[in-house]
């Protein structure tokens, strides 16, 4: 298996300070962590690891002079510039059972013929040794026609994981290309009273704006 390698540091500053000089503030728990630790990762590592392998990447932690297997199991983003602003990582023993959900990526919907895929579940809920645990499924529906369905039996997946959705879930279906119907365009014409009451209350917007201005003086 490739070792993806996290180096992972004491965290000694608040976390704005510690972003600030190019680090990105998480904590690492699991079996073998008593209490959950304040750690600093190197922002640019992390950014090519989660680009590379997804938000659940399976990683190698290296942290006082140990390394110990685990995997990302939160990412937390700044809503405005989607950033990483803070990572959790798991560790655990590569032969421990976990629960995670797999992300899936559905890949050839650009060659799809005049049908259009449609996704009901974007992750797959299963158990298993973490060691096992892929960090994404990969579905091709490139070749696939109206009315065929995504279900598990379309997920290459180790036979010692276990899919806990339901049997018969369905992730995504092929469907017809929805098309916005037309809409004919209507002209509204405004009536001197309807036009009046628009300036009288533009005016009295105005006048509230203004108001509003003088109070804050």
């Amino acid at each position: 298996m490739e070792e993806t390698i996290l180096n992972a540091a004491d965290r000694t500053m608040h976390p704005k300070q510690c972003r600030a000089a190019g680090f990105t503030p998480g904590v690492l728990y699991g079996d073998s962590v008593t209490n959950a630790i304040t750690v600093q990762f190197d922002s640019a590592d992390l950014k090519k690891i989660i680009a590379k392998h997804g938000a659940h990447a399976k990683v190698f932690v290296n942290y006082g002079g140990d390394k110990k297997f685990g995997f990302i199991k939160e990412v937390q983003r700044d809503p405005m510039s989607a950033k990483v602003i803070h990572t959790d990582v798991f560790l655990v023993s590569q032969d421990h059972e976990v629960k995670m959900q797999i992300p899936i990526n559905f890949e050839g919907k650009d060659s799809l013929n005049n049908v259009m895929l449609q996704v009901q579940k974007t992750e797959v809920d299963v158990i298993g040794k973490a060691v096992l645990m892929p960090e994404s499924i990969v579905v091709d529906v490139s070749s696939m026609v109206l009315g065929d369905t995504i279900t598990a039996k379309n997920f290459n997946l180790d036979k010692q994981i276990q899919i806990t959705d339901s049997e018969d879930e369905v992730y995504a279906t092929i469907t017809t290309i929805k098309e916005l119907a037309e809409v004919p365009e209507t002209v509204v014409v405004a009536t001197e009273t309807e036009a009046g009451a628009g300036d009288d209350a533009e005016a009295a917007d105005d006048a509230g704006a203004a108001s509003g201005a003088d109070t804050k003086k």
